[in-house]
């Protein structure tokens, strides 16, 4: 069975998408790739280098030096789906991140957040 196609789709394409989504609450880039490198282990640097060789999705998590152990804390509802319930790994790597930019934007504090 193929993969979903979030997948193979450039983590760069993503990215300006997630901050322009914080922004528009009032939150900074900076929040953003804070949570980013707390759910992936990414350092700043790694971070870039990601988006500039324009990694999909499943290259850009199987590089992740480490995913947060506290990531299995992350609950609830994005699109409709319970992130906890979401089987496939990748896609459930993806739906925790997209959880966590949405609780920013909705204006938790990082501490919340960062479980």
């Amino acid at each position: 069975m193929p993969g979903h196609r979030i997948f193979v789709t450039p983590f760069s394409s993503v990215y300006p998408l997630y901050v322009q989504k914080a922004e528009r609450k009032n939150r900074l880039k900076e929040e953003v790739d804070r949570i980013i490198c707390w759910l992936t282990g990414y350092d700043q640097a790694g971070l870039e280098q990601q988006i500039e060789q324009e990694n999909d999705f499943e290259t850009f998590f199987a590089q992740a030096p480490a995913i947060h152990p506290n990531s299995a804390l992350i609950t609830g509802v994005v699109c409709g789906v319970r992130v906890e319930e979401v089987e496939d790994p990748l896609m459930q790597k993806i739906r925790y991140l997209d959880k966590l930019i949405d609780e920013l934007a909705k204006g938790k504090a990082m501490e919340k957040i960062l479980r």
